[in-house]
């Protein structure tokens, strides 16, 4: 079950990553390359160099759960990143189109209410 919700931050690592990593060595890149503590309530996004396969690690509160997708054909999508941070921040709507193969580089997204907008 894909239990990743909007409440969820998603943060891509921008380097590719070598796909036999599992959960130790994921967790390890979270905390020595990214400084972050890996058991909070962010997923950890990591793709090949080749751009056909896909790890999302995240803490499911009693373990971790890795999330691995292979594509039989195509790619997924690279997106530009600050050089000084390691990560791209994603929405969930923006994972879940990366996941499905729809680009994102152009997409607009039109203003919608916030709760965190109110009294701004």
């Amino acid at each position: 079950m894909f239990a990743l919700t909007t409440s969820h931050r998603f943060q891509m690592y921008s380097e590719p990553t070598d796909m036999r990593k599992g959960f130790d060595g994921l967790c390890a890149i979270v905390e020595s390359k990214l400084n972050q503590e890996v058991t909070t309530s962010g997923v950890f996004i990591f793709i090949n160099k080749r751009r056909d396969k896909i790890k999302l690690l995240h803490w499911g509160g009693s373990g971790f759960v890795l999330y691995y997708k292979r594509l039989e054909k195509g790619t997924f999508e690279v997106l530009k990143y600050d050089a000084k941070d390691s990560t791209i921040k994603l929405t969930y709507t923006q994972l879940v189109m990366l996941i499905d193969g729809i680009t994102i580089l152009n997409t607009k997204q039109k203003p919608r209410f916030s709760s965190t907008t109110i009294g701004e």
